[in-house]
């Protein structure tokens, strides 16, 4: 009785330290769901991002690309695109249009805005 004892107390932990270094198929089923969540959660915002552009065409009435074109064609008479910002807000244009048109962000937009009348540069 007591070598039968022995044996299932010795096979018992054999088990329980193999059962640490086995797969869990549940973790793993686990990891696959969170990745495919990740993923459908950027492909979301992606579509959102493409959508709100389109609306924001849609509700300015501008051929799409009219200011990047002025944009590109004032680059290449050689003004900078800092200059071109500059005269793009002189003109009139909200930071947040100017951003838009210029693919920046409004802060980089306020901030070349800033720098420029700061620094007393002649309009």
């Amino acid at each position: 009785m007591i070598p039968t004892l022995f044996t299932l107390a010795a096979v018992s932990v054999v088990l329980f330290i193999a059962s640490f270094f086995m797969n869990d198929r549940l973790k793993d089923m686990e990891d696959q769901v969170e990745q495919l969540s990740i993923q459908v959660m950027q492909d979301t915002y992606q579509v959102k991002k493409k959508l709100n552009v389109l609306e924001e065409e849609l509700l300015t009435g501008d051929p799409p690309g009219q200011m990047i074109k002025h944009t590109r064609s004032a680059s290449s008479q050689g003004s900078t695109l800092a200059q071109t910002i500059k005269s793009m807000y002189q003109g009139g244009y909200s930071p947040e249009r100017i951003a838009k048109e210029t693919n920046m962000n409004v802060h980089e937009i306020k901030s070349i805005v800033h720098n420029y009348s700061s620094k007393g540069v002649t309009q």
